[in-house]
C-alpha cells in the first residue's frame, strides 16, 4: 500500500533519530557522551557541538518541508529567544559577526534624530583586547573606535577609563563584549551611557545565559523598575540576562558557543521597538518594506508609497532606504536552534560546573598562574573553606552588584615569573591533544590589520593610555574549554597534563 506524504515523513524522521543515536554519541552532553575516551589519543576540544537526535530530526524535518530560506522556524526561534532574554525583539542573522554589523549599522540610520545617529567621524568606545568583529563594524561604518584597557582579572573593560575616552559632541555609543561569559561592569557602563545619552551595544556572543544583578535602588535610577514586564526582582536586586540591559545586543550560534545552529547569530532589540525595523532593513538588502519572505502588502499600502525620488506608487517591496546586506540564515538552522534553546539551561549549568572543576583542580598551582574572577568578585573561595552555594563560591565587592557567569571558557594567566610562557603551555597542551585558545586577538591594536590602519589613516582610531592590561592578556593568557560535552575523564586528563607540565619545569 502506498504511504501518504505524512507517513513517509514520519518514517524518515524515525530513521533519522535511529541514525543519530548510532552515530552522534560523541556529541552528547557530559555523562551522556558515549564515545570512548583514551587519554593522549582522543582529542579534548576547547569547544564543540553538543546535540542529540532532537536537533538532527528538526533539521531533516525542516529540510523536507523545503521552505529553506528564513521562514516559520525562524519566526518561532526569534520569538522564543526574545522571550528567554526578556527583550522586545530578536532577529536572526547568519553569524555573530553579522549580528555586530547589523547592530552597529542600525544606529547609523538617517531615520534616527541627528543627535542620536552615528555618523562618519563619530566615536564609539570599545575595549582593546577581544575579538576583532566586535570592533570592525565601527570602522567599516566610518566611525572611530576609542580603545580603553582591559582588566586582566576579568578580561573586561577598565570602566574607570570611560570618562577619559568620552569626547563631547563626538562620542555616540559604547560597544563591547562580555568576555568569555563574564559580564562586564554593566552598572558602571549603564550609568556612563545614561549620563551622556549614549547607545549601549552589548556583544553577548560569548555570554548567553549570564546574568547581572543590580541593587534595586541603583537599577531604578537607571530606568529598570522592579517587577515591570521582563524585569524580575527579589526586593533587593534586579537580575537580567546579559544582552537585556543595553539598547541592542548580539548573539552568536557558531558551534563553540552556548548553543549552535552551525552558523548563525541574532540581534536583539532590548526596549526601543523602532530599532527592529531599521535592523531588519539592514539585514534584508536595505529595503524599506517590512514584509517577511513570501509575504506581500502587510502594510496595506504596497503601491501607495512615495519615497526618495521614486514615482508615487512604486512597488514598496523594491524601495531601499539603506545600503544593506542579505544576512539571513536558513530555516533548517532555526529548527536546530529551537531544539538547542530547550537544552540551554542544562548547558549553562554544565559550563559552570566544568569551570568550577578546573578552578578547584588547579588551585594548588597559584604560584604559577593567576586565575580569572567574575566581575565584582574579589576572591574565589576554595571548596574546603566553605559550604558550597552560589553565593559562597566567590567573595564580592561593596557595590552590591553580582554576576552569575555562563562561562565560555576557563582563562588562566601565566605569571610573569613562571619558568614557562603561555605559548609553552599552549604548545604542550596541543601536543597532548587538549584544545586551548589565547584570548582571541589579544590586544587588537597589535594585530596586522590595525597596525596597517594606523599607518594608512592615523585618525581612524583613538587609544586611551598604554593598554597594559590588554598587553598582559596578549602575553600571558590562554583558556581551556568549559563546554557541556566535556566528560569527567576529559577534565581529569586536562588537570593531570597541566600538573605534569608544571612539575617538569
Amino acid at each position: 500500500m502506498n504511504k501518504t506524504p505524512a507517513e513517509l515523513k514520519a518514517e524518515i524522521l524515525r530513521l533519522t533519530r535511529e541514525f543519530s543515536a548510532l552515530t552522534h554519541g560523541a556529541n552528547r552532553a557530559g555523562a551522556d557522551n558515549t564515545a570512548p575516551f583514551v587519554a593522549g589519543q582522543t582529542t579534548v576540544p576547547y569547544a564543540a557541538r553538543v546535540f542529540n537526535a532532537d536537533e538532527v530530526e528538526a533539521a531533516v524535518g525542516a529540510t523536507l518541508d523545503f521552505w529553506l530560506t528564513l521562514g516559520p522556524e525562524g519566526a518561532a526561534f526569534e520569538t522564543e529567544l526574545a522571550a528567554l532574554l526578556g527583550v522586545k525583539h530578536s532577529l536572526l542573522v547568519n553569524s555573530g559577526s553579522s549580528a555586530n554589523l547589523v547592530a552597529f549599522s542600525t544606529l547609523t540610520t538617517h531615520k534616527l534624530p541627528a543627535a542620536k545617529r552615528i555618523a562618519p567621524g563619530d566615536e564609539v568606545i570599545t575595549v582593546a583586547a577581544g575579538f576583532p568583529t566586535t570592533v570592525a563594524p565601527i570602522i567599516q561604518g566610518g566611525a572611530v573606535p576609542v580603545f580603553i584597557d582591559n582588566d586582566p582579572a576579568t578580561g573586561n573593560a577598565r570602566v574607570e577609563q570611560l570618562e577619559a575616552a568620552f569626547a563631547p559632541g563626538k562620542t555616540k555609543a559604547v560597544m563591547m563584549a562580555h568576555t568569555l561569559g563574564n559580564p562586564f561592569d554593566l552598572g558602571a557602563v549603564l550609568e556612563f551611557c545614561r549620563k551622556h545619552d549614549l547607545w549601549l551595544i552589548e556583544d553577548n556572543c560569548d555570554a548567553l545565559g549570564c546574568t547581572y544583578s543590580l541593587p534595586v535602588a541603583r537599577a531604578n535610577a537607571l530606568g529598570f523598575k522592579e517587577n515591570s514586564p521582563g524585569i524580575p526582582g527579589n526586593g533587593t536586586h534586579i537580575t537580567r540576562f546579559t544582552g537585556a540591559w543595553g539598547d541592542i545586543s548580539t548573539q552568536s550560534f557558531y558551534p563553540p558557543h552556548h548553543l549552535t545552529m552551525g552558523e548563525g547569530g541574532a540581534v536583539s532589540i532590548v526596549h526601543r521597538p523602532p530599532l527592529k525595523t531599521y535592523a531588519e532593513s539592514f539585514r534584508d538588502w536595505g529595503r524599506d518594506c517590512w514584509c517577511a519572505s513570501g509575504k506581500d502588502d502587510t502594510c496595506g499600502k504596497r503601491f501607495q508609497w512615495q519615497l526618495g525620488e521614486l514615482p508615487k506608487g512604486y512597488d514598496h517591496k523594491y524601495i531601499y532606504s539603506h545600503l544593506g546586506y542579505n544576512l539571513k540564515p536558513l530555516d533548517p538552522q532555526a529548527a536546530i536552534g529551537r531544539q538547542q534553546l530547550k537544552k540551554l539551561p542544562a548547558f549553562i549549568e554544565a559550563r559552570k560546573k566544568n569551570w568550577e572543576t578546573l578552578r578547584a583542580g588547579l588551585a594548588d598551582l597559584g604560584e604559577f598562574f593567576d586565575f580569572s574572577l567574575p566581575t565584582h568578585a574579589t576572591a574565589w573561595n576554595s571548596p574546603s573553606s566553605v559550604v558550597r552555594s552560589p553565593s559562597s563560591v566567590f567573595s564580592w565587592d561593596a557595590t552590591g552588584c553580582r554576576t552569575d557567569c555562563s562561562w565560555f571558557g576557563f582563562m588562566l594567566r601565566v605569571k610573569a615569573g613562571a619558568p614557562f610562557s603561555h605559548t609553552d603551555l599552549g604548545r604542550h597542551l596541543d601536543a597532548k591533544k587538549i584544545g586551548n585558545r589565547m584570548l582571541f586577538g589579544g590586544n587588537l591594536l597589535r594585530q596586522p590589520a590595525f597596525v596597517q590602519l594606523k599607518k594608512d589613516r592615523p585618525a581612524a582610531l583613538r587609544v586611551i593610555g598604554d593598554l597594559p592590561g590588554a598587553d598582559e592578556l596578549m602575553h600571558r593568557a590562554l583558556f581551556l574549554g568549559t563546554y557541556p560535552g566535556l566528560t569527567p575523564a576529559m577534565l581529569a586528563y586536562e588537570l593531570e597534563v597541566i600538573h605534569e607540565f608544571v612539575r617538569s619545569r
